[in-house]
């Protein structure tokens, strides 16, 4: 039996020692130039491959399943009206047509009552605080939506281990290929290898391409903060499951193929919609599931990841699908090779 079946692990037992160098600031030169650790998550053998070679990794009726999440620029610059003061308004998730929960730097400054103009030209009320220490804002109409004038005006989100400000080539580049509904604040960003051409040949070779849906939420980077796991919440992110999604998982496992995860998002939305005992249903609702080991997957068998921080919940997912041991000596394997790290390094398919 292994270790991480045996006794409860800690935050302490997901730490390990990353060089700051190997943090990757920029995405790889091409989409899919970054490249591939594939671990076999029963024996713990390493290859080391580039990222295209996925495709002799998966079989024809294996399913693989992306998140379709679209990524807006949730970044804004304001001012508060009538005065000199500026404000960082960072948007977090829509609560209705122009009402906005957000995020806002220096919170002590922006009050309920305040009127923040973005740009010159865009203005927005202060009308509530949130729980979390936020703010919810409502948006003037002057024609635009909302995502139209964050496209405006809006700067990328990227995450705070990418030491730089956001540039032109984030717009393409933190962004997956497949993108189509608007709503996350992170990239899914195990997705950022694909191109198109790597997705038709794996259609081409019998593989199915399904999708599900996770806004990926600002929580994604929030650090675990209390030794014990098990007092550690998730917070709640939106996600859809849908029906043919689920119906050619449950003709994948019914033929014995693989369902095949693209990011850890893809895994709290599958696993969030199984409803014991009638299994995987098709599903619209909010997870704020946390998994780490021991935990038994319902639906995954495999998964294409990026490299996670330490003590990260992240980490602790990948962790599950294996053993804690086997995913640290992984990690230290990569940094050997000098693999790049977090949202736009290099990625690993645990088999």
């Amino acid at each position: 039996m292994f270790f991480d079946q045996v006794q409860p692990l800690t935050l302490s037992d997901f730490d390990y020692e990353l060089p700051e160098e190997l943090i990757a600031q920029y995405p790889a030169e091409k989409r899919d130039g970054s490249r591939l650790l594939v671990l076999n998550k029963k024996t713990g053998a390493v290859a080391h491959q580039h990222f295209p070679n996925v495709v002799d990794y998966l079989n024809s009726g294996d399913v693989l399943i992306v998140n379709e999440t679209k990524v807006f620029p949730a970044r804004l610059f304001a001012m508060k009206d009538k005065t000199d003061t500026s404000v960082e308004v960072f948007m977090l998730r829509e609560l209705g047509k122009e009402l906005w929960e957000v995020l806002v730097k220096p919170a002590r400054k922006v009050r309920v009552g305040n009127k923040l103009v973005i740009d010159g030209k865009y203005t927005c009320d202060v009308i509530d605080n949130t729980v979390s220490g936020g703010r919810v804002i409502r948006f003037e109409s002057n024609g635009e939506t909302v995502y139209e004038m964050l496209d405006q005006v809006g700067k990328w989100p990227l995450p705070p281990y990418i030491k730089r400000q956001a540039e032109a080539l984030d717009k393409e580049r933190y962004q997956t290929v497949y993108a189509h509904d608007y709503g996350a604040v992170a990239a899914p960003t195990a997705g950022l290898h694909f191109t198109d051409e790597i997705l038709a040949e794996l259609r081409a070779k019998g593989v199915v391409v399904k999708s599900v849906l996770l806004h990926v939420g600002l929580g994604t980077f929030r650090p675990v903060s209390v030794e014990d796991l098990g007092r550690h919440h998730m917070d709640s992110e939106e996600f859809i499951v849908p029906e043919d999604t689920v119906e050619a998982i449950k003709t994948a496992k019914a033929s014995g193929n693989r369902v095949v995860a693209v990011g850890t998002t893809v895994v709290r939305a599958l696993e969030s919609a199984v409803v014991t005992p009638n299994g995987l249903k098709p599903m619209r609702g909010w997870t704020d599931k946390f998994i780490k080991p021991p935990f038994e997957f319902k639906v995954i068998d495999s998964l294409i990841t990026n490299f996670h921080q330490p003590k990260s919940t992240l980490l602790m997912l990948v962790s599950a699908l294996s053993t804690r041991d086997m995913i640290i000596k992984a990690y230290k394997a990569a940094i050997a090779e000098n693999y790049r790290f977090f949202s736009y390094g290099d990625a690993m398919f645990i088999r």
